[in-house]
């Protein structure tokens, strides 16, 4: 008895194994592959959740200035982190506002780390809805500096004088639109 339950339990995994596509012998030689740049979290494939600030950023055609600014910055792997954020994020045409030159000038990979600065200027830590701003309130950005909120008489809210002009929730936080770029003082 013993024997045939030895024989049926080894017939039983050697079924298994040619039914799962295998033949039971595993190569332990590798070939080694060309590998590119590594990435963090925005490397990660996954069209099943919820977007994330970036990908909701990136599925923005108001948004490609911004995205591009982001990959410049190499600030992309920060904000599809876990979060949570809270990003104001400016239209295409408020990158336009700029100075001639400006945009140009920070995508330079000398200037990366002012962009990014700039960037985290647009960053909040923590979820901030639009109802949540309170007039006169200043507020810490991730680059360690403040904004200032304001609500006008028709109940708009500015930030440093950005209009919010939508709001679009996140996996890992929140996005306000915004009608400009905040730059540091």
């Amino acid at each position: 008895m013993k024997d045939t339950l030895k024989i049926l339990l080894g017939a039983f995994l050697v079924s298994s194994m040619m039914a799962c596509g295998g033949t039971g012998i595993e190569s332990t030689t590798s070939t080694p592959q060309a590998t590119g740049k590594s990435v963090g979290q925005s490397g990660v494939k996954d069209d099943v959740s919820n977007p994330n600030v970036v990908q909701v950023a990136v599925g923005s055609a108001d948004h490609s200035t911004l995205v591009a600014a982001l990959q410049a910055a190499d600030y992309v792997d920060a904000l599809t982190n876990v979060g949570p954020f809270t990003v104001f994020a400016p239209i295409n045409a408020a990158f336009d506002q700029l100075p001639a030159g400006t945009l140009e000038s920070l995508i330079r990979p000398e200037n990366q780390r002012k962009l990014r600065d700039i960037l985290e200027y647009h960053v909040l830590l923590g979820v901030y809805k639009k109802g949540d701003f309170v007039d006169g309130r200043k507020m810490g950005t991730a680059d360690g500096r403040s904004i200032e909120i304001m609500v006008n008489e028709a109940g708009d809210v500015l930030i440093n004088g950005g209009k919010i002009l939508g709001t679009v929730e996140a996996s890992n936080g929140i996005i306000h639109v915004i009608d400009k770029v905040l730059l540091p003082n």
